[in-house]
């Protein structure tokens, strides 16, 4: 059961009505959060439902939220379980993209020093746009993180200003749309086409999101006019 509240741009999947202590900490920690209280602490052991409480204050403030765990196991099961509470909102998931990072190193006793080397999981990189591409434009959005979100990773405003606007009917030049993907450093490849790429066929230019695993965009022109935005899975 699909469950709205006032002012909330969230809908809480409820299986089940809140039972036992839950009803009584989730009215406290709404009420603290409208009191402006920095700091409240859930207790509770483990499987006593501290995420489904966690979700129903997230429902019902209305805010945007951050969940930081202290893993990427944990970031994982709270991921699973926040898209299975909000099947229709923003929930995304941030956390390292590193499958393997060694820092460079010098080994005086053998004179030896060892290159900085790393392994970045596409997937991950996507999922981690995919949160970014949310906080700057849905108000239903709930990140699960871990703590390598306390690293910046730019300023807002430049984001911004690496944004393609579009709109049909607009009239648009081909070459302009082909100029400002380039200077999104998306690459054209006709080919193999993947994330973070486009390609051009006649009056039709196929962009594929970075952010995105199963959809791209086909722009459709008439001369300089676009005619047609379309979603397709590449």
């Amino acid at each position: 059961m699909l469950l709205t509240f006032p002012d909330s741009p969230f809908q809480l999947n409820q299986p089940f009505p809140p039972a036992g202590d839950q009803p009584a900490a989730i009215e406290q920690l709404v009420e603290g959060l409208s009191d402006g209280l920095s700091y409240q602490t859930l207790l509770g052991v483990t499987g006593s439902g501290k995420t489904y409480t966690m979700a129903n204050v997230i429902a019902r403030t209305g805010r945007p939220a951050i969940i930081m765990a202290h893993n990427k196991t944990l970031a994982a099961q709270l991921y699973s379980e926040m898209r299975e509470f909000f099947p229709h909102n923003a929930v995304e998931y941030f956390v390292s993209y590193y499958d393997y990072y060694q820092p460079e190193a010098y080994v005086p006793s053998r004179d030896l020093f060892i290159e900085k080397d790393s392994s970045i999981n596409e997937h991950i990189e996507q999922m981690r746009l995919s949160a970014t591409k949310s906080i700057l434009e849905r108000p239903d959005c709930i990140i699960v993180a871990t703590v390598s979100a306390i690293y910046g990773i730019g300023d807002p405003s430049d984001y911004h200003q690496m944004i393609l606007h579009l709109k049909e009917g607009e009239t648009t030049p081909q070459r302009d749309i082909i100029s400002r993907l380039t200077t999104m450093q998306y690459s054209r490849n006709d080919l193999d086409f993947g994330r973070g790429t486009f390609r051009v066929r006649g009056d039709v230019i196929d962009i594929y999101p970075a952010e995105s695993s199963d959809t791209a965009l086909r722009v459709s022109l008439f001369d300089d006019e676009v005619e047609t935005l379309t979603l397709f899975d590449p």
